[in-house]
């Protein structure tokens, strides 16, 4: 509705003077301002042409002036809402009566209050939405978010074993937060709650769960969350399968448990969350060791860690007493004795072979001495024989024309030199 109407004033008379246009239907300008009677008309005509609409909401306020009957109508998922007037008994003909949480589909006609400036929505027909369609409406949203993948197990977060604190989103005062406390406590003392009291049934208990989801999503302390309520009425429960809810939940961080406690019909919540408790107390339990068990079961962990161990060194004791009971350890001199004997063998076995080889070796040096010397000239010379070689080259002289002038004679034992006054050759 942001079309403004445009209304011009009459053009002026040829020949008339100029001057500004003024009055209401003039252009508006900050000259010519509409006054305000004029605004509120417009604004109630623009509604009168919208006609009749179906709309859907939740009753939060039920007041009967007489036989007016004045209704607040909100929208569960936001903080919208919109009063509604019935002047028709539309609202008496409700079978059953109308209640504050009714869930209801009207037909109305939007009206316009000039003198004050107000909008309500002026009935003509009220349907409650029946227990049949609110099922078929959840069962739509169920497969809708399924078909997302919201349901999967795969996008589930563990719960941490020891969480530093819990965040806790329950009822106002609620047997659910105290069953949720007292078990939690009851198994861990020192379980640390952030506490965010909201309203868990009726038009504002979406829009305050959310709020306090996010708050405690947004805390780096808070590593888990839990969304508690004690049961109650398929009606009662109706928050818990809000898609605006189940989408916030999906998109939190932080693990989510829902515990709403409600078996025979289970919200949407249930599906969503990282984890489903049957009931709040079941929740406290979960969301926390119990420091008893663990206790008995480090306990146990320890005494079977000690008798393994006593187990293992009675092992090693005696494998380390069976390996000084052997010989070796027992009377270690025994090997070097054993090996000191096997080394003197061998040394008087290599004594004795180094001789024998020693002696053959002599003998065979002796004989080849032997032949050296039969062999030698020096053997000729010392029988009488004498080796004349020339003074000058040095060479043997075997024929008596080989000899130069001078010649050397070698005897057995020194030498002569001659000279050469005659030669006869043979």
């Amino acid at each position: 509705m942001t079309d403004a109407p445009s209304s011009a004033a009459e053009p002026p008379a040829p020949g008339a003077p100029s001057r500004p246009a003024t009055g209401p239907g003039a252009p508006m300008s900050a000259e010519n301002p509409w006054p305000l009677r004029v605004v509120s008309k417009k604004i109630g005509d623009w509604l009168a042409r919208l006609g009749e609409v179906w709309t859907e909401g939740q009753i939060t306020e039920i007041s009967h002036r007489g036989r007016t009957v004045y209704l607040t109508l909100r929208d569960p998922s936001a903080e919208v809402s919109m009063r509604v007037v019935d002047f028709t008994g539309a609202v008496a003909a409700c079978d059953p009566p109308l209640r504050d949480g009714a869930q209801v589909v009207i037909r109305a006609q939007a009206q316009w209050w000039d003198k004050n400036g107000s909008l309500s929505l002026h009935v003509r027909e009220i349907r409650q939405v029946g227990l049949g369609e609110l099922l078929a409406r959840l069962e739509r949203l169920k497969r809708l978010l399924a078909a997302e993948g919201l349901f999967a197990a795969a996008r589930k977060k563990p719960l941490p074993f020891l969480p530093y604190r819990i965040g806790l989103i329950t009822g106002r005062a609620s047997d659910a937060m105290r069953d949720v406390l007292k078990n939690a406590k009851a198994r861990l003392p020192s379980a640390d709650f952030a506490v965010r009291e909201v309203a868990v049934q009726g038009p504002r208990a979406v829009a305050e769960v959310c709020a306090a989801l996010a708050e405690l999503d947004r805390d780096p302390d808070v590593e888990v969350i839990v969304i508690a309520r004690g049961g109650g009425s398929m009606e009662d429960l109706l928050p818990f399968s809000d898609e605006t809810l189940c989408r916030a939940v999906a998109e939190a961080v932080t693990p989510v448990v829902s515990a709403i406690g409600h078996e025979p019909d289970t919200p949407i919540l249930d599906y969503v969350a990282d984890w489903r408790a049957s009931t709040p107390t079941e929740a406290g339990k979960k969301v926390v060791p119990d420091l008893a068990e663990e206790q008995r079961g480090m306990n146990i962990a320890r005494t079977r860690l000690r008798q393994a161990l006593q187990v293992k060194l009675v092992k090693e004791a005696d494998a380390v007493a069976a390996l000084r009971a052997r010989p070796v350890l027992a009377r270690p001199e025994t090997m070097l004795e054993a090996r000191g004997e096997a080394v003197a063998n061998l040394v008087h076995r290599m004594r004795a072979r180094t001789g024998s080889r020693l002696e053959r070796s002599i003998d065979d040096l002796e004989h080849l001495r032997a032949r050296l010397r039969a062999l030698s000239p020096q053997s000729t010379l010392d029988r009488g024989y004498a080796i004349v070689t020339d003074a000058g080259s040095g060479a043997v002289v075997r024929d008596a024309g080989e000899a130069g002038e001078r010649i050397e004679v070698r005897l057995a034992a020194g030498t002569l030199r001659a000279e050469v006054t005659e030669k006869e050759a043979s």
